[in-house]
């Protein structure tokens, strides 16, 4: 008897399974991301629903910055929900799911947090990009009750035509709640290292690290290879009403053109804004400085060249200026980078921290 009831134990846990794998999965309700709370973007007059720049940008900057500006980057999606499960489905723009230094799930990919009892932001799941162009992947699944608050941050170099939230029939789901009527957004002006490489997903990098950090909306501008300080795009941004501006365009650019240009960025955006606060940011010391003499020279020139810019605004009393210094940006231990320049998340948990340090007293 013993040995029957072992040969059959395989066959009945196997019908379970089958049982279990016939069962019809829960059908969903699909909800445009767009009818809830999205932040992040600057502008109403976009080409795409989640582009940076608006369409009136084109062919004002330049043909890479445009390109580069229809990435999603820093833009997010708050959602409240009484689900036991949330899915996604979202559409690319672009046939490369990733580059050489970031991961899939932070190139093309979604990245889910949601608020805890206390009230802190916290990792939830990932949406995985497996395909171009359209991707449909469940988020997260048994979900106790209870109304929680989502955040879903979209792609950093991707951009998306389509976003769609899914829920189990029946299931609540509106929009995430208003900031204070007076709140402003956080503008980041810079580089790939704002654009967000080499974060492992799109909540790592430091601008959405800062935003959940100090409770303001953030908006991510940066152009990878391509912050440079420029009029043409810096009279865009200006017309971003800012909580604060923050300047950190110096690894895209020489010491030169930090002369020729930082001055004229800070004084369009204080014509514009007469009281926001502007943060100049030096250039973060490449990790291989200490024995790469080049490297090293570059990050000297373009940190004299910011301060004598930044000690001449003072001169011509131009106020709410405030400078964060290089030095603890990456730490000192050269473990925070993928390539000596390019964060990854310790080194962007180390600018965020740095940053936030700078932050706090310029916000209401």
């Amino acid at each position: 008897m013993t040995l029957i009831a072992r040969r059959h134990l395989p066959l009945l846990f196997t019908g379970a399974l089958a049982a279990r794998a016939q069962q019809p999965a829960a059908e969903l309700d699909w909800h445009n991301a767009k009818q809830f709370t999205v932040e992040g973007l600057g502008f109403n007059d976009l080409k795409s629903p989640y582009d940076r720049l608006p369409a009136r940008a084109e062919g004002v900057v330049r043909p890479a910055v445009w390109d580069l500006s229809r990435d999603a980057s820093g833009v997010l999606v708050r959602f409240v929900a009484n689900t036991p499960a949330i899915h996604a489905r979202w559409t690319l723009t672009k046939k490369n799911l990733t580059i050489p230094t970031m991961t899939a799930v932070a190139s093309s990919g979604l990245d889910l947090y949601a608020r805890d009892d206390a009230r802190r932001w916290r990792w939830l799941s990932i949406g995985r990009p497996t395909q171009f162009p359209g991707n449909t992947g469940a988020l997260a699944s048994s979900l106790p009750p209870g109304p929680r608050e989502y955040m879903l941050y979209l792609p950093l170099r991707n951009g998306v035509a389509s976003l769609e939230i899914g829920v189990p029939k029946g299931s609540a789901i509106r929009k995430g709640p208003a900031r204070p009527a007076a709140a402003k957004p956080i503008v980041f002006y810079g580089t790939s290292i704002t654009h967000g490489a080499a974060a492992s997903r799109a909540g790592m990098t430091h601008v959405a690290q800062l935003g959940r950090m100090l409770n303001h909306e953030v908006i991510n501008l940066g152009f990878s290879g391509n912050g440079k300080m420029e009029p043409e795009v810096t009279k865009f941004i200006a017309e971003i009403n800012a909580a604060a501006f923050v300047l950190d365009c110096l690894p895209n650019m020489t010491a030169a053109e930090v002369r020729q240009r930082a001055a004229a960025c800070v004084k369009t955006l204080r014509a514009a804004h007469p009281t926001a606060p502007i943060l100049l940011v030096e250039d973060r010391n490449y990790a291989d400085s200490f024995l790469n003499a080049a490297r090293r020279e570059r990050n000297e020139t373009n940190h004299a060249a910011l301060q004598e810019v930044y000690v001449q605004l003072q001169r011509e009393r131009i106020g709410g200026l405030a400078y964060l210094r290089a030095d603890h940006l990456l730490g000192d231990d050269g473990e925070a980078t993928i390539d000596g320049s390019h964060p990854t998340d310790l080194g962007f948990q180390r600018h965020a921290a740095e940053f936030a340090r700078a932050l706090r007293p310029l916000l209401p």
